[in-house]
């Protein structure tokens, strides 16, 4: 969303002399909660803006501006692009290709183009800034902490081509080398693992309970109930356990991108 939501909230909260911590408590929420609307990552409940229209003494402001959220997505994967924009930390395992927030303009946009049934030219745009938008978490050099596990088969499938895959794993490589993001292989050797069915994220929040998503073909699924999360967890680990190191990892990728521009 813009930040002018955002924005407006913190010149009335500093109007009235407040600390994000005591407009919290006069509020009923969390620091970290207005902390995310003034910083435009998230947009408050309907519930939420009336309880800081009460708290700033703004009439009914915030709660009748509430910015509407135009992202291109799945409906089923709304919840979870705005929980990614929240978290402290995100795990991701890929089964075919680069997590989204990890994927680079040309490498999206050829995911993009080839979805099926066929998209137009403006709403393949439309997706892609989007896409392209979820990326900005890693413009924070600390947070969210990003773990990028990876099948082998995601740097074999040729997404648009040699030059495209080429300057994608490149892109891993630098965010892994600057220490921004851990990222890691499962060796086609392995053969079968825990995670060999779906694509997984999980995420942990500051001031909620970790939550897990997983998505298969036209369908995805949010996790909350903290068993399920956990398992989902274990089998993470488990999988982690099992993949190349960090060091072994650059390797490959750096291998792989040097084969790719060979073919280029």
């Amino acid at each position: 969303m813009g930040n002018i939501y955002g924005d407006w909230l913190k010149q009335q909260r500093e109007a009235a002399d407040l600390t994000q911590q005591q407009l919290a408590d006069m509020a009923i929420m969390t620091r970290s909660h207005i902390a995310h609307i003034e910083a435009g990552r998230r947009v408050p409940s309907k519930e939420d803006a009336r309880r800081l229209d009460t708290a700033l003494n703004t009439g009914n402001v915030l709660s009748s501006f509430l910015p509407e959220e135009e992202a291109a997505v799945a409906d089923y994967f709304e919840a979870t692009r705005l929980l990614e924009q929240q978290a402290s930390m995100i795990r991701e395992f890929a089964l075919s290709f680069v997590p989204g927030i990890l994927q680079t303009e040309g490498y999206a946009r050829a995911v993009l183009s080839t979805s099926f049934p066929r998209v137009s030219d403006e709403e393949c745009d439309r997706r892609l800034v989007t896409r392209l938008e979820r990326a900005k978490v890693l413009d924070d050099p600390v947070t969210p902490v990003v773990w990028a596990l990876l099948d082998e088969a995601v740097l074999h499938r040729r997404i648009g081509g040699p030059g495209v895959m080429a300057e994608q794993i490149g892109h891993l490589v630098r965010l892994a080398e600057c220490g921004r993001i851990q990222v890691h292989v499962l060796p086609f050797a392995l053969g079968t693992h825990p995670l060999l069915s779906n694509m997984l994220t999980l995420m942990w929040f500051e001031d909620q309970p970790p939550m897990a998503y997983a998505e298969g073909l036209y369908m995805g699924m949010l996790h909350d109930v903290p068993s399920v999360v956990q398992e989902l967890q274990h089998r993470y680990d488990f999988a982690l356990g099992n993949a190349l190191p960090l060091r072994e990892t650059l390797t490959l990728l750096k291998a792989t991108a040097r084969d790719y521009e060979s073919h280029d």
